[in-house]
């Protein structure tokens, strides 16, 4: 018995790895073409390998990883494939460090050497478990298998936290944490039995999804800091197709407006100076402090025939969490109608020190936008910036941070075109970004090549999200209501 195991164990090595010593490597002065590009990237303490392969077909491969600080990691094959505790430990050893990179390639017989390349290993923490999102097929009427998940950021474990098939003919989006804290949780249900989820301390409620009073369904929310409230938009969204191949789809509203749920009292706080007749205002977060409400708001258009007229702008409203009521007054802190721009998804940094938010053309579902970048608000200045340091040349969309402010999470098409990914970047103190880094798979092209999917609304998460996602499958269906007052 000992004899046969040790025997599968032999052949499952060699079908791991090419069986090649590398001999005489003929030395290249290029650094290797890899899937996914790691070359130069900056990346946190406790996070999964950054396995890869060659861009192009491989034989062979033979990568050897060290650390300035000590330390050494080594994997040959199609593709890198490293032992998640052996590359921890290579990561501790080496904080505030870097990981120089050899990579060797087999071809015909023959090995080549590769100019190494780095990678920084971060002085900020993640200090976050993992991450939350949607994952959709790129349809545009039928939602086909979809739902929420959540990655574990150490490792490649991913789950379901609950998908369309709890409720057949569902839709699941919206969804979001307060503070990256699970503890406060909800998420938006469209189709016949639509609902608006709240999840306090692990006891659900599912509001009534629209209502006449507020003119659509609660969509958009983001969490106050007491998780005593959250702000939701309220929109008619409509959506149109392009017959020109360059562009597929646009998303507009016919209208929106903006308002604040106190989750205690199911009550919704309003206020003529957010739910305007001639403006849509839209999308609003809370500052972390929570007396102040950020939103977007354009001047409302005749859609669909005026859609390339729809731009926002970022504006703020003060908020009392003591008395529930909002300020007197609405400010616009950036003006992109004036660069001829729309913003869309702002969302400020945890410290108060920036809001990140995406410039695109016109519109607001930067998702379908190729020209569509991040910029960076810096509180303290009032000055905003293009951040090129992780912009592309495709779509670069919506985004969070992690809860010390150092890391942001967000979406990009900038491999293919067609699916939107989840990347990864760091800010530093002054402000500056750090080349992104795909999220990490064990087996990367395999991962990346076979999964039909497109990753959206990400956001950090402290912990595992406890959901039962049988029981609100059955809870959705029921139809069983909150009244919002």
């Amino acid at each position: 018995m000992i004899r046969k195991i040790v025997f599968l164990i032999s052949v499952v090595c060699l079908l791991s790895s090419c069986g090649s010593a590398v001999h005489d490597a003929k030395q290249l002065n290029q650094t290797p073409k890899i899937f996914p590009d790691y070359v130069g990237v900056a990346v946190p303490l406790g996070v999964a390998p950054l396995n890869f392969t060659m861009a192009a077909d491989v034989e062979c491969m033979d990568v050897v990883v060290k650390g300035s600080k000590g330390g050494e990691i080594h994997s040959n094959g199609v593709e890198t494939d490293f032992d998640i505790d052996d590359w921890h430990d290579l990561l501790e050893q080496n904080k505030g460090g870097k990981l120089t990179v050899t990579v060797c390639e087999e071809k015909q017989g023959a090995w080549v050497q590769y100019k190494d390349f780095t990678i920084d290993v971060s002085t900020y923490p993640l200090e976050e478990w993992g991450v939350t999102y949607r994952r959709v097929a790129p349809g545009y009427e039928v939602y086909s298998h979809m739902g929420l998940y959540q990655r574990d950021l150490a490792t490649f474990d991913e789950s379901a936290i609950i998908e369309n098939t709890q409720a057949p003919g569902m839709c699941v989006n919206c969804h979001t944490s307060n503070r990256t804290n699970p503890d406060r949780f909800v998420f938006h249900v469209r189709g016949s039995h639509g609902a608006t989820m709240i999840q306090k301390d692990g006891q659900r409620e599912w509001l009534k999804a629209k209502s006449d009073l507020l003119g659509g369904s609660m969509v958009y929310p983001y969490w106050h800091p007491s998780g005593k409230y959250c702000a939701f938009s309220t929109n008619q969204t409509r959506q149109g197709f392009h017959v020109t191949p360059e562009e597929r789809i646009e998303v507009f509203d016919l209208s929106s407006d903006i308002f604040v749920y106190n989750v205690e009292t199911h009550e919704t706080i309003r206020d003529s100076l957010v739910m305007t007749k001639d403006w849509s205002e839209n999308v609003p977060v809370f500052s972390p402090d929570g007396r102040t409400l950020y939103f977007m708001t354009c001047f409302q258009k005749s859609y669909p025939l005026e859609y390339k007229d729809e731009k926002y702008n970022l504006c703020s409203i003060a908020f009392d969490p003591e008395h529930g009521r909002f300020g007197t007054k609405v400010d616009t802190l950036f003006n992109a109608v004036a660069k001829g721009k729309s913003l869309t998804w702002p969302r400020p940094s945890y410290d108060g020190k920036y809001i990140l938010f995406t410039l695109m053309d016109y519109g607001y579902f930067s998702i379908w936008h190729e020209e569509s970048e991040q910029w960076l608000l810096d509180l303290r200045t009032g000055e905003a910036r293009p951040l090129d340091e992780i912009n592309s040349m495709r779509a670069d969309s919506y985004h969070n941070w992690n809860v010390n402010s150092h890391w942001i999470v967000f979406t990009s098409r900038r491999d293919d075109g067609l699916y939107s990914r989840l990347y990864f970047s760091s800010i530093d103190d002054k402000g500056h970004a750090t080349k992104p880094f795909l999220l990490p798979q064990r087996h990367p092209r395999e991962y990346y090549d076979r999964t039909f999917y497109s990753f959206n609304t990400p956001d950090f998460t402290s912990r595992k999200v406890e959901f039962d996602a049988m029981m609100a499958g059955e809870e959705i269906l029921s139809d069983k209501r909150v009244e919002t007052k």
